[in-house]
């Protein structure tokens, strides 16, 4: 273990201990018939649990790290995260939708940033049995055991990929002919988390995913050879003043040439 991953390792210990207990109430409203409300004009469900997760990892977090920064897709943001040189971006509840619906492909998101760049990650996926972790230099962990680098699982010379309809309108003709294209699930995060893993060779984001959906799960794929890029191929970068963005892709470093080469250009070609 390197010196970088000793310099988080506290700040890791502290996320895993508070996303455990994150979890733990997830799971006391998970499929208990939640109140649950809607933002963004209907489109975005919020529960009960995403409210009490937010507010529980929020006064953990900060009562013990008072100097970091914050920012939640739960909470009111501020310019004043801006400032800090180390900012905590969370997800209370990555995959909402399914959460509500009883299904198990969701996550506690809660990520650690420094000037920038994802330092560590957590992704906490009771239902599923799964702790993801992750710290700059310390490797990439699922329930402990720890994930290769620069493997795939499929083990299949056409790359798997998942890739929402809305970037797929965005490829070239027959671009998806030499893929097989698979189904994302509902968290951008857990869809992340399985490129780390080597379960699928790459993922689309299409555009508007928000900086909470993706610094825990970048950590992952930086501690196992792969990326986090937009459409110019350039790696993403966090706690900017919009933490929304634009197109991604997760990949190997291998593979976003081809993969960026598959989509088209803004004057269509």
């Amino acid at each position: 273990m390197g010196s970088e991953a000793t310099l988080f390792s506290d700040d890791l210990a502290l996320m895993l201990e508070a996303s455990r207990l994150a979890a733990d109430i997830a799971m006391s409203h998970f499929r208990q018939d939640p109140e649950v409300w809607y933002k963004n004009g209907g489109r975005s469900p919020v529960s009960e649990a995403d409210i009490a997760i937010d507010e529980l990892l929020k006064k953990l977090l900060l009562a013990a790290r008072p100097d970091y920064g914050w920012l939640s897709e739960e909470a009111e943001d501020s310019e004043h995260r801006l400032a800090y040189k180390r900012v905590f971006i969370v997800d209370p509840i990555d995959g909402t939708r399914a959460y509500v619906a009883g299904r198990p492909d969701w996550c506690v998101s809660v990520g650690l940033v420094e000037d920038g760049r994802p330092v560590a990650g957590v992704l906490a996926a009771p239902a599923r049995g799964e702790i993801w972790q992750a710290q700059a230099g310390g490797g990439a962990f699922l329930n402990d055991v720890r994930l290769p680098a620069g493997m795939s699982l499929s083990g299949e010379a056409r790359l798997r990929v998942a890739i929402p309809d809305m970037v797929a309108k965005k490829m070239l003709p027959k671009a998806e002919n030499g893929l097989d294209k698979v189904a994302g699930g509902p968290s951008l995060a857990l869809r992340v988390a399985a490129v780390a893993r080597g379960e699928l060779d790459a993922v689309f984001v299409r555009p508007h995913a928000s900086e909470w959906d993706l610094a825990a799960a970048d950590t992952l794929l930086a501690e196992t050879g792969h990326v986090l890029v937009d459409q110019a191929g350039g790696r993403m970068h966090y706690n900017r003043p919009d933490p929304s963005r634009g197109l991604l892709l997760a990949a190997s470093s291998g593979h976003v040439p081809q993969l960026l080469a598959l989509l088209q250009t803004a004057d269509g070609h």
